[in-house]
């Protein structure tokens, strides 16, 4: 049926142990700049991994989830700015309204099929940019979008800011585990299975019952919700939202890229593609700065090339083939 390999054999123990040691990394790390790296890495991963709700497990290869992380940043920035609300508040906010769009895109564009979705998808997600790149004013209120949207500095937990990087460091990691947790359990039950059959046949798993639309429908708003979440933790991190960034193309292929390099079927897969990628693309950034534009790309390219050739099982499935060798000659013993 095309399960995620990893859920066959759960085992927390590994699992909690990683857990601990990533809650730990504050104590004993003191380079702010390394926190942010990581902060960075779990970011990526946690929106790689919303994105493959619907990517990795229903197979709907999205290439315009960067609306959704806009449709977060941009709800509880400007909640946040014009009536005080409290971003966790509009983190909410920002993930219901998410939902909302996305039912409005997956209602006519998922029962298209695989390069047709692809390109729906790229269509809505320039025509939203560019819609809010013109937008002088949101109903009453003048935002300047083009421009960018500065978050309101104020400090403290209810206002999402803090002086130092270390609770964005542990903000993200919940997040990370989060949905980390929602995709093992999506996975693991009958939503996932089904989500599997069509994954891997869409015709038979209509022929057994299955109604595609509905099931894809429903991975769809959950991608949604957690993408939006996501969009609203980097704007209050950077304190600043604009669409070039938050809505570009860029974040939504990177969301795309990786799984593809860490094991599109694999609950870990965006994890493992983000701690292998996206230093790289940081330090490299960092290293030559302006002087070669789109470096990071370029980069991300290069890992798709060397992913499809060498490992087509993404990093996951080099691993499970790596460990499955021993034991299968220890069982033939």
């Amino acid at each position: 049926m095309g399960e995620y390999p990893d859920m066959k054999k759960f085992n927390a123990i590994p699992i909690l142990m990683v857990g601990a040691a990533l809650l730990a990394v504050p104590l004993f790390v003191r380079s702010s700049y390394i926190i942010h790296l990581l902060i960075i890495v779990f970011y990526y991963a946690y929106q790689s991994s919303s994105w493959s709700i619907v990517g990795g497990l229903a197979g709907q290869v999205s290439m315009g989830h960067a609306v959704y992380a806009g449709i977060g940043a941009y709800t509880s920035t400007i909640l946040f700015a014009q009536f005080g609300i409290s971003p966790w508040l509009g983190m909410l906010a920002g993930g219901i309204l998410a939902v909302l769009v996305a039912l409005a895109i997956a209602i006519p564009c998922l029962r298209l099929k695989g390069t047709y979705y692809t390109l729906a998808t790229i269509a809505f997600a320039e025509t939203f940019r560019l819609f809010i790149v013109a937008t002088e004013r949101i109903g009453p209120f003048k935002i300047k979008a083009a421009q960018g949207l500065l978050v309101p500095l104020k400090m403290g937990f209810w206002k999402y800011e803090f002086v130092s990087k270390v609770p964005f460091y542990y903000i993200i990691v919940a997040l990370l585990a989060i949905v980390l947790l929602v995709t093992a359990f999506i996975a693991r039950s009958k939503l996932g299975h089904y989500l599997a059959a069509i994954r891997e046949d869409q015709n038979a798993a209509e022929a057994l019952g299955i109604d595609p639309a509905l099931y894809k429908i429903i991975a769809a708003a959950i991608s949604a919700f957690m993408t939006a979440l996501g969009g609203t933790f980097f704007a209050q991190y950077v304190l600043m939202v604009d669409p070039f960034t938050i809505l570009g193309m860029d974040l939504s292929i990177l969301m795309l890229i990786l799984p593809l390099v860490g094991g599109q079927r694999s609950t870990f897969g965006p994890l493992f593609g983000a701690v292998i990628l996206v230093p790289i693309s940081e330090l490299t950034t960092s290293l030559i700065g302006g002087r070669l534009a789109g470096s990071s790309m370029v980069i991300y390219g290069i890992a798709i090339v060397l992913t499809i050739y060498f490992l087509p099982g993404g990093l996951t499935g080099a691993f499970n083939t790596l460990f499955a060798a021993p034991r299968r000659e220890g069982a033939t013993r």
